[in-house]
């Protein structure tokens, strides 16, 4: 007979290697997709040359084959660490790096900040191989890495230090919060994490995102005479209109908005624009070749008519309260999940299962219920946001289309796959399972009948 706490490991270990063969099933399904669909489909005959859809079939392949060695790699890990006690032996070196400093082992709060940091700093150099090769090796192979390796470097150091001064001051409140919180610490941790999460959209553009990229107001011109025309035609409080500097980075584009109530801003990338200048660039520069051509050596960019039509897809998402939508379910969830947490977390055969006999760490705790216990709602919950997700798609460019925007809306899809090298053509089951924002022939499809889920 399996005591309770086997069966809760086994129990985890199962269900790891159970979705990690579905995972694996599905990225083979997808691989086969790669490797046979050679020819450019009929309806994008007259629009996507086959030269083209080729470096777009040979990127996806690449990638596939990438992400498969990838979640190889993570899975053995995963499973490493559990049977080798691998938290256990990072809670006891947190407790010796403490304790060389001269600080008590009974400080939790102490404790548990620096097993965060011990974490962190594991994970970032484990998987720095990986983070190396997609850059340097995959993404600079299809022309889309603009990094050098100072500017990586820094970048990466940059980030470490901000994920370490924002996250070991949250975690060290999390655990205060229930050591003090008594019988509905649940709840006041769930207020305390919408709290905070409302803070940091709020300070995240503003503070945070400058550090890693510039960003300058555009300037004035047709464009943003044109997006302001559009903001205020559906009431959109639009405060301020920039640029970032995205193509430092890589050539992939996109375009989002952000702020609260009335302080609405929308940020372009650089590269979403196929006439844009900095306007600290000189009149007589111009433009290198690398920087004016996509990886399918045509110039890169939506014109005026196809951004707006890309901003009225993102404007219908504001319009339709899909991100107050998705706030609401998350915090819901984060809601359900902490009132979990409340009720195991004292039940002692969760912790033994993971190697803790006498100790019961609130970081210990979270980590199991939300990382493994949780692995199989996740699971489905992933699946049903993905879902809602490109219901939510199909919507915004519907809206799009009924702000008279359909064929600039096409026009501008086709451009961005080609300019990011999207492949359009998938596996139905891989595409269902994992694609938040449906494949490109299905949105076409979609905006041509008036799909709207």
């Amino acid at each position: 007979m399996f005591t309770e706490e086997q069966k809760i490991f086994y129990g985890i270990l199962t269900f790891m290697i159970v979705e990690f063969l579905w995972e694996l099933y599905l990225s083979i399904r997808q691989h086969h997709v790669y490797e046979h669909a050679v020819r450019v489909p009929n309806e994008l005959k007259d629009i996507l040359t086959h030269e083209t859809y080729e470096k777009a079939r040979i990127y996806g392949l690449d990638r596939c084959t990438f992400s498969i060695v990838k979640d190889i790699f993570g899975m053995v890990l995963s499973v490493a660490i559990m049977l080798f006690d691998g938290i256990p032996y990072f809670w006891d070196l947190s407790e010796r790096i403490i304790s060389a400093f001269g600080y008590s082992s009974h400080n939790e709060i102490l404790q548990s900040v620096t097993f965060g940091f011990i974490l962190y700093t594991f994970s970032t150099i484990i998987n720095l191989p990986l983070v190396v090769y997609n850059t340097f090796v995959l993404e600079e192979k299809h022309g889309f890495n603009k990094q050098t390796v100072g500017f990586f470097v820094k970048d990466k150091l940059k980030s470490f230090a901000v994920s370490q001064v924002i996250f070991s001051p949250l975690l060290a409140a999390m655990v205060y919060i229930v050591q003090i919180g008594g019988k509905y610490f649940f709840l006041y941790l769930w207020i305390f994490s919408v709290v905070t999460s409302v803070f940091l959209l709020t300070i995240y553009p503003n503070y945070i995102a400058p550090l890693f990229d510039k960003y300058t107001p555009l300037p004035d011109g047709e464009l943003k005479t044109r997006i302001e025309q559009l903001a205020a035609s559906i009431d959109f409080p639009l405060y301020k209109l920039y640029v970032v500097e995205g193509s430092k980075r890589s050539t992939h584009s996109n375009a989002y908005f952000y702020g609260f109530f009335k302080n609405k801003r929308i940020v372009l990338f650089d590269t979403l624009l196929k006439d844009y200048t900095p306007e600290n660039k000189s009149a007589g520069e111009d433009k290198s070749e690398e920087q004016e051509k996509s990886p399918t050596g045509e110039k890169k960019g939506c014109d005026n008519d196809e951004v707006l039509a890309v901003l009225g897809h993102e404007l219908g998402h504001w319009k339709l309260n899909h991100i107050l939508k998705n706030f609401v379910i998350a915090q819901l969830n984060l809601l359900f999940m902490f009132l979990v947490f409340g009720l195991m977390f004292k039940y002692d055969p969760m912790y033994r299962a993971f190697g803790f006999s006498t100790e019961r760490p609130v970081i210990i705790g979270l980590m199991i219920v939300f990382q493994y216990i949780f692995s199989p709602y996740n699971a489905i919950l992933g699946f049903l946001l993905t879902m809602l997700s490109r219901k939510f798609e199909f919507q915004a460019d519907a809206f799009a289309k009924s702000l008279g925007k359909a064929k600039e809306l096409q026009r501008a899809l086709i451009k961005l796959n080609q300019d990011n090298l999207s492949f359009p053509v998938y596996d139905w089951l891989f595409s269902m399972w994992h694609h938040s924002h449906p494949p490109l022939l299905e949105r076409l499809r979609a905006i041509e009948y008036n799909k709207t889920d």
